[in-house]
This record gives structure tokens, sequence and C-alpha cells, in this order.
């Protein structure tokens, strides 16, 4: 291959082991897990000390998923399995220093698995890859700034300059992160929500006035019913599991609605219980809904049509909350219960049977994820799902309402304290009196309108505060090109990834403190920063360990060192940059008079549990949408279909945190050393003369021609026919980047029509 760089994952010429899917989660096998991966990574002493921190009071947030934590309590392991996983991964005792780097060539590494380069460890001091350079470099941080600093002032306008978030970044970094962006004159600030609750923000906004979920943790203990639609808790909220758990042994009926039958929703065997984890534990949910690939719209509506023809529809809260319902009826009643059947692929009298418990249900709570989000229709799903809380009036009442399921840690806070490429006129008027920066009205770049910049030689400089963009954007080869196409590529991170090696002319990699690590000031000494949870709850977090290199910084630190080295070269703006880095107080108190809900901020956010952000709907059943009350929206019933293509919908595996992976193996479906693998019906697979094990290749068709995937193996699962599911970031290759989401932009990772061929290279 010479010194040819391969953007893409590595294929695999070994079929994975394969046995039954568990049918239970969690219980001894996640605690065996568990204490393995902490082992390996920390030692013995490290893991029972630093897992102890996970989540505590006084420790640190858990730098996986956003699920909250209880307000009042925290249990000794007030952590999930892919959570200790994370710590464990952050905290490693292996180091990607720059022997690593002077050892390996930027091609040679770029045919290692993303396994492989997960597990070399954390980055230790700042590196460069210099044009026709092969290997990265050490460089100094002060140089490093200069760098980034000459290239901002060399574009012709700020906006071709990108700035890009991941949703593990705190309050504080992003605040200042988007302020930066802002100085320097662009809202060009993708972030990771674009790519998944995007579609949620959009929909909610539209239908309640605030583009957030309305459900607290206890509101799960009241419910009578509660909807978990395209989500896969087991793996991706593991700790959701106790909230079902303990919803279930309250009254409440739970139904899941999955293409795939997923093993958390099945059956749960808590880690902290004894008797559970021995024993049968507890099963989750009361029906599954096997539902082909994007008709959820369609089995929403048939839940409606449900509810109003049963005559429980809450009129007091429609007539005094609501705009839109005559409408929204007249459509619903219309609806065929047969056709709405048809397009789901559940038998009518299932669907009859689950619109019955939604009818009688006092206090409904649906929750999603990417499974409902990632769909060309996403947005009108959402509004439908939101249209049946709004008959019942679970909105604004205990035990109901809606509740979007964030994945990384501090999504959502990002997107509150700023990172936001459409800012509101609110948002600019109020950032300019808080801190004499006056942002651009225009609308920067989303997440796809980034790569398509970048790809037409508009974006020129790409910064990314964390993440693995290249992994994580669908269309891997054109994001690739792209990023290629730059003049520079920056990446702020703890360890290396495949986005580190498609670079621009010249590529930085700028290693940070992770959230496990103290943060300390020579001016205030040991400093917290905070985030907000799925339910809107913001908490401080503080890192307890020592860092893994002497030469890592904040990442507040590392955006006032760019700050500081572009404003030596410019007028001053006035923002006191280093002060801010050094005292987070400071960029608190800056947040505080930005944003509305953040008064006292430095005081609320010393109670151990933190404090709620404000949320109309829940609090007060005020809807702060245009005409001020809550709309019924209804929309065409569409989903994707293909005569002649079986619809591919990406997961992970559970070895596996968004684009992390921790290992080979995922334990829940029964596959052991493999990730290259296409989940398939069994009557799929004998109509097309192939069986377990089989080598086939994927082709996806867009708008530049076929795209093919080579060598993934066949592994006969309970899915609906002409629907297949496949790992990413393996499969993103096949997502075109054209197609998104209406409205949202989201990119339809969850329903991309595919073809399926015997490999040339197959076993």
């Amino acid at each position: 291959m010479g010194d040819e760089i391969n953007p893409l994952t590595p294929l695999e010429n070994k079929p994975p082991n394969l046995n039954h899917p568990k049918s239970s989660a969690a219980g001894i096998p996640a605690v065996i897990s568990t204490m393995k991966y902490g082992i390996r990574n920390m030692g013995v002493i490290n893991s029972i000390t630093k897992l102890s921190k996970v989540n505590d009071f006084h420790g640190f947030d858990c730098p996986g998923c956003a699920w909250p934590d209880p307000d009042s309590h925290r249990s000794f392991a007030e952590f999930c399995e892919n959570g200790a996983k994370a710590v464990s991964d952050e905290a490693t005792k292996s180091r990607a220093d720059s022997d690593f780097w002077s050892k390996w060539s930027v091609s040679e590494l770029s045919q290692k698995s993303d396994y492989w380069l997960n597990s070399q460890g954390r980055l230790t001091e700042p590196m460069i890859l210099n044009p026709d350079s092969k290997h990265y470099q050490p460089i100094s941080w002060n140089d490093a700034f200069d760098i980034i600093a000459d290239n901002l002032l060399s574009l012709d306008n700020p906006d071709e300059a990108i700035f890009y978030t991941s949703g593990r970044t705190s309050n504080e970094a992003a605040f200042l992160w988007q302020l930066l962006a802002r100085r320097f004159g662009t809202n060009n600030l993708p972030d990771c929500s674009n790519m998944c609750h995007e579609s949620s923000g959009v929909a909610l906004n539209e239908s309640i006035g605030i583009g957030k979920g309305t459900v607290t943790l206890d509101d799960f203990n009241s419910a009578d019913l509660i909807i978990v639609v395209g989500q896969n808790p087991g793996t991706n909220h593991p700790r959701m599991l106790t909230a079902l758990r303990d919803a279930k042994k309250k009254g409440a009926s739970i139904i899941s609605i999955n293409p795939l039958i997923e093993t958390g929703m099945k059956k749960f065997k808590h880690p902290q219980n004894p008797i559970e984890m021995l024993g049968f534990g507890s099963k989750i949910a009361d029906k599954h809904l096997k539902v082909n690939i994007n008709s959820d719209q369609a089995l929403f509506r048939a839940f409606s049509k449900s509810l109003i023809e049963s005559g429980n529809v809450d009129e007091i809260f429609i007539d005094k909350y609501t705009n839109g319902y005559d409408d929204y009826r007249k459509v619903v009643l219309e609806s065929d219960f047969s056709e709405l059947s048809d397009i789901t692929g559940i038998p009518l009298q299932e669907i009859l049977d689950v619109g019955e418990k939604v009818s009688q249900s006092k206090s409904t709570i649906v929750c999603w994820a990417m499974g409902i989000t990632q769909h060309k229709n996403s947005v009108s799903t959402i509004q439908e799902i939101v249209n049946l809380l709004l008959l019942g009036g679970n909105i604004g009442k205990k035990g109901a309402g809606v509740c979007p399921v964030r994945g990384h840690s501090n999504v959502q806070g990002d997107r509150t304290v700023g990172i936001n490429h459409k800012p509101s006129p609110i948002f600019i008027d109020s950032l300019e009196k808080s801190t004499g920066i006056r942002s651009p009205e225009k609308h920067g770049f989303d997440s796809v309108e980034a790569v398509k910049a970048m790809e037409e030689g508009i974006g020129k400089v790409f910064l990314a505060m964390g993440g693995n963009f290249l992994s994580a954007m669908s269309d891997t080869n054109r994001t690739s090109t792209a990023l290629s196409n730059c003049n520079l590529t920056v990446h702020i991170s703890t360890k290396p990834n495949r986005s580190h090696l498609i670079t621009g002319e010249t590529g930085l990699i700028l290693p940070c403190l992770g959230r496990t690590e103290e943060d300390i000031s020579q001016i205030v000494g040991k400093q917290f920063v905070t985030v907000e949870n799925s339910m809107g709850i913001v908490h401080s977090s503080t890192g307890t360990f020592k860092p893994a290199s002497d030469k890592l910084i904040s990442e507040p630190a590392i955006v006032s060192g760019i700050a500081g080295a572009l404003e030596s070269r410019l007028e001053r703006s006035g923002i006191p940059w280093k002060n801010l880095s050094e005292n987070y107080n400071l960029i608190r108190d800056l947040i505080e008079n930005t944003i509305p809900g953040f008064e006292d901020y430095n005081v609320r956010i010393k109670s151990k549990s933190g404090f709620y952000l404000p949320n109309p709907p829940r609090d007060s059943r005020t809807f702060k949408t245009k005409n001020g009350l809550a709309n019924f929206i209804s929309s065409d019933i569409t989903y994707a279909k293909s005569l002649d293509k079986f619809m591919m919908m990406t997961i992970r595996s559970h070895d596996q945190y968004n684009t992390t992976i921790y290992g080979l193996d995922d334990r829940y479906r029964g596959i052991k050393n493999g990730r290259r693998v296409v989940l398939m019906n069994n009557k799929d697979i004998v109509n097309l003369g192939l069986s377990k094990g089989s080598m086939v290749d994927l082709s996806s068709e867009m708008k530049s021609g076929l795209v093919v995937s080579p060598n993934w193996f066949v592994v006969p699962y309970e899915i609906p026919e002409g629907n297949i599911a496949t790992y990413f970031p393996e499969s993103n290759i096949l997502i075109p980047l054209d197609s998104v989401a209406d409205r949202s932009n989201t990119p339809t990772s969850k329903s991309v029509p595919i073809s399926i061929t015997r490999s040339r290279n197959n076993l």
C-alpha cells in the first residue's frame, strides 16, 4: 500500500464466533466484564478507587451517557458496565506518547483497527503533522496556538473556519468555544447533536416550545405506561434499565418498539442486587413490537386513532393548552388501521391491544433515541409521538411526558450554553450584553453542511473540540476527502482515533485533560466543571486523579491559548481569556449573565445534586411556541421503502460507546471477535442462497454512483424480513451524505437502502 492512508476501518477476513443472544442484561457477566476491563487498563487499586468516584456527589461525572443520577442519593457503584469502561478507557496506564508517533507512520496507523488505535492509550503532548511528513512530531503549546491563529487570520473571511464540538465538552469549555468562534466572526458551530438529536430539537420546539425532554427521573416511578421506541438501553444507556425495573415494580406497563429485540428490554439482573444477579432478574418489557425500519410514524398514528376512538382524550387539557386538535382528529380518524398495520409489519390485533393500553393509561412517558431521529421523516415521527401524548394530557403532569434520551454526557448542555449554528436573536443580543461580542446573524454550517463546505473548498480550517468526526459522520469517503481539502485540521483529544489520520495540509493534535483528572489552577487551586444531563439537571464534576501527563492542559485552557494567540494579532476584544481559563467561576458568571435559568450559578452549583434548569412545559404547562400553545402537527404518513433492496439501520455493539470501540465482542447479541457483520432475517438469508457466516458485499446508490463495502459476515437474527442491521462506524461509508432528515438535516443512518451480493472473497 505504500504511503496510502486508509480512511476506512480495515477489513476482517475471519468470521466472528456466533452464539445465541443472551436472555438477560447486566448481572454477573457485566460485573466480570467491568472488572476485567478496569484491571487491564488501570490495575486493581485504581479500578476500585477511581470507579468509586464515578457520579459521586464529590466525584466526576461519567464521561459516557447523559442518563441522570438520583437527586437525593448515590449508590457505591453509581455507574453501568459501559460507564465503567469509559472511565477505565480514559484512566488507562497506556500512553500514546511521542515514541508511539515516531514508531508508526500515519499510513501504517491507518491500516490499524479503531479498537487497536483506541487501545494505544492517552495522548501526552501536542503533536503536529507537517506537510509532506509521514509522522506526527511534538510541538510546543505556544507554537501550536500560533499556527492556529496564523491559519485563521489567513482566511478570506471568518466563515472559512469551522468549530466542531463533541458532547463530552463541559459547559465551561463549550461556552468559551462558541465565544471564540463568534469573536472570530462565524456561527460555524456544528456539533454531534446535528448527527443524533437535532430532529428531536426541531420537532419539540415546534410542538411544545422547548427542544428538551419534559420528564424527571422520579416521573418513571409514577407512570402507568412507558413506551421505549427506537432505543437499546441495555447497551447505550444501561442505567436506564434500573429506572425501568423500578417503574415496573411500582406497576408501570412497558412497551418496547424496535426492529431488533434487544436483550436489555427482555430481562435485567441488577448488578447491585445479589438476589437478582443470582436469580431470574426482572422482566422489563411487557410487549415487544418488532416494527419494520422507519414505520414508527404509522404505528403512533394507529395509537392515536385508538385513543381518539376510545373517547379517553383529555378534553380539558386539549381545550386549555393546545392548538390544532380538530384538524389532527380528522386526519387520524380518516386513517385506516389495516394500512397502518401493513406499513409497520405488526399484526393489526397486536396494534389494537397496545392501543388499548395507551387509551387506558392515565400517565404515559415515551422515550426514544437515534432509532427515531435518524430517518428522513424523523421530525414528523417525533411530532406524531407528541400528538399522542397531547391527546392524553401527558405533558406537565407527574409520571408523563417526552423523554428523548441523549447520548454523550453533556451534549444537551453544550447546546444550552450556545453551541448552535443557528443562534436566536435573543441569544445574540444577550451574548453581546454580557461579553461585548456581537455574533453574526447569518446561520453557520451544521455537520453535513460543514463537510460539503470543506469538500467545495469553502471550509479551510477545521477545529474539533473532542469527538471523532471522520468516524461519526455519514459518507466516510466524502468526509475524508473534505477534511483532506483543508489547510489545517485541529483535534482536541484524549486518545488516538481515525480522525487524526485524515488531515488537512497540516494536522494538529492537542491533548487535553480527561473528566477523571485533576484540573489545578495556580490562581484558585482545584477546579470543577459542570454538565447538563438528559433531564435538564446541571451539576458539577471534579476530577480527582493525577493527569496522564504533565503536558496536558484543560479544554478551557486550550481555547484560551488559541484566543490569546489570535488576539495578539488583532485588536483586543476585551475578553479576559487567560483569567477565564484560570478561574471557571468567571466563565459561569458569563453564562449566568447570558442564558436564562443559570441565576446564582456559582452558588446553586454547590448543591450536591446540582439544580434543574427551567422547563416551562413540565413546570407550569407553559408552551413558548409562536402561538403560546402546544401544537398538534399532522403530516402525511411516510416511510422508507425499496422494492428490490434491503433497508439497513446502523447500530452499536455492546463493547462500544459512540465511535469508541472497547472490544470486538457483542455479548448480548451473541457475537464474539468480529464487528463486520450484517444481521439478517433467516428467510432473507435462505432466499439469497446464503448461510450463517457467508461473506457478502453491501452496496449503496449515491449521486456519485454505486459504493460497495466488501467482506461482511452474515449473522441470522430476529429482525423483520427485508431489514438488516450493521455496526457503525464500519457501515458509515454506505450512508449518502445527501440523505438527511427533512428540516433537521440529520443523516439518515437508520434507513439506508442496501443491495446484498455474495462476496467474491466468500469463505
